[in-house]
Order: C-alpha cells, then structure tokens, then sequence
C-alpha cells in the first residue's frame, strides 16, 4: 500500500481530531445537572496535567497500575518514553503523532473497562488526590459557586477523567476515548488522543449538545499545544504555563496563574527553552532503555 503523503496527512489528522473531540463530548459523564441554575449556558474547561494536577495523571496512573502487575516494566518504559517525547517537542510531527497514537493506551489492552476503574479509585487516593493544585481547585470551585458548569478535559481515558471528576466533584470530563468491545478495552483509540486540536473539537461538541456560549466561558491549561481549546472562549487563563504559553498570554492580555515555587517555574521555563537538547536528551535516554529491555 503507499504511503500516504505529506499532503494528505494535515486532512487525515484533522478529521481524526474531529472524531476524537466528538466521541469524547458523546462519551462525556455528567456528575451533576444544574436544573435551574443561574447561568446554565457557562461552563469552565480545565486541562488536567500541570493544570489541575501536578504531573501526568496517566503516568501516576500507570504506576499504580505497575504495582498491581497489570503489565511489564518493559510496558511501561516504552509508554513513558513515547509521551514524554510527545509531550516535550509539542509539534504536530504526523509519523510520530501516529506512533504514539498506537502505543498510548496498549497497556490496558485485555483489561475489563469495571476492573480499571475500580482500582483508579484506589490510585487516585494514593498518588493523585495530594498532587491537586489547590489554586486551581479553588478556580474550580469558585466557577461552581456561580452556578456554572464545570469540565475536566485531558489526554487521559474519559474513563480515568471521570473518576477524577466525581472525586473533585465537578461537572464532569471530556478525555480519550479508549476502543472497548464487550466492555474490555482493546488498547486502540477512537481517533485520535485528546490533544491540541482535538481538545477545541471537544469543546465545541460539548458546547453545542449543552447549549453553551463559549464567548461567556472559560478555559485553563498549561500547555501552548491547547492554544486552540483556549483561543475558543472568551476568558482563557494560563496555569503554570509553559514559555510560549506564558507569552503568548502576556500578549493578549489573557490572565496567568503560577503556583509552582519559582524554583519549579524556572525549571520549566529552562525545558521550554531548551528545545533541541531536551528532545535529544529524551529520546537518546528512550533509545537506551529499549535497546537494555531487549
């Protein structure tokens, strides 16, 4: 079969990021409804990691999950390399997108969808609870207490999100949407993950089922690669932003929120910044692990 070529890969990835927004906002779970609430066309859209969550949930997730033997140290190894070098170059390289596509979920391949989310409960008091920003849980709540909806959106399994919501008790979450057959998971996803542009196709599907303004609705994150979920609403808001982020934020007026120690916060910044010898570092250290897991 040919390979597809450069040109038709922008269309491909588009249409996967439309099929992943919408199968997350048709997956999404409403924790509560606000019948009667005063403003019932506002919601709040809050990225997970770095934003809500110090860390990657999925990466304390497959920890957890590590422990209870649910798959191999080799399993593991690969999965952290492939997103720590996806999350660290933050560009849209298809052959790469594609391959960490692949992989992102494999790990839960032949799980049951009731048995994962049976133990998240357990891993989420273990390693998670203690790792929420407790700024941005008061954004949160401060969105709830005027009557406005809110939503967790992440790369991270819808499944994973959800329980993540009801523990915080918010509205709800918009996440991955894992590939399921007689409710055991195959390790595929439906389109795409949950990332960059697909978060904004997420947004908007669930504005339109719940009849949202999204002039008059905000969004959080961390990350320049949700500059799309964040260009869609009219109050955007940087949380612990990565440099291009944080300027680009500077240079629309939009608010920034850092609660990391400044410590942490130059350490990010000097990752950013760093570029190409952080992407080497990463995927030479990648190439190490496999080559001793062989």
């Amino acid at each position: 079969m040919p390979r597809a070529s450069s040109r038709d890969r922008p269309v491909n990835l588009r249409s996967r990021s439309i099929l992943a927004g919408q199968a997350s906002a048709a997956a999404a779970e409403v924790e509560f409804a606000l019948v009667g609430a005063p403003e019932p066309t506002v919601a709040a859209f809050f990225d997970v990691d770095n934003t809500l969550m110090q860390g990657a949930s999925i990466f304390h997730l497959a920890r957890g999950l590590h422990r209870r033997r649910f798959f191999t140290t080799a399993d593991i190894a690969k999965a952290t390399w492939q997103q720590m070098y996806f999350r660290i170059i933050g560009v849209e390289d298809p052959d790469h997108v594609a391959e960490a596509r692949s992989s992102a979920l494999a790990f839960i391949a032949g799980h049951r969808v009731d048995e994962l989310a049976e133990v998240t409960h357990e891993i989420f008091d273990e390693t998670m609870a203690h790792r929420i920003w407790p700024g941005t849980r008061a954004l949160a709540q401060m969105h709830l207490d005027a009557g406005e909806r809110v939503w967790l959106i992440t790369a991270a399994p819808v499944e994973i999100a959800t329980i993540i919501a009801q523990r915080l008790g918010v509205t709800g979450a918009l996440g991955t949407v894992a590939e399921q057959i007689d409710g055991v998971y195959t390790g595929k996803l439906v389109g795409e993950m949950l990332h960059g542009g697909a978060k904004a196709e997420a947004v908007r599907a669930i504005a339109e089922r719940e009849g949202l303004d999204l002039g008059r609705c905000a969004a959080y994150s961390d990350s320049s690669n949700d500059l799309p979920m964040l260009s869609l609403v009219g109050a955007p808001c940087a949380i612990n932003p990565d440099l291009r982020l944080r300027e680009h934020a500077r240079a629309n007026g939009w608010r920034v929120h850092d609660y990391r120690t400044g410590r942490k916060a130059a350490r990010a910044g000097v990752l950013t910044a760093a570029g190409v010898g952080s992407v080497v570092g990463a995927v030479a250290a990648g190439a190490a692990v496999r080559r001793r897991l062989r």
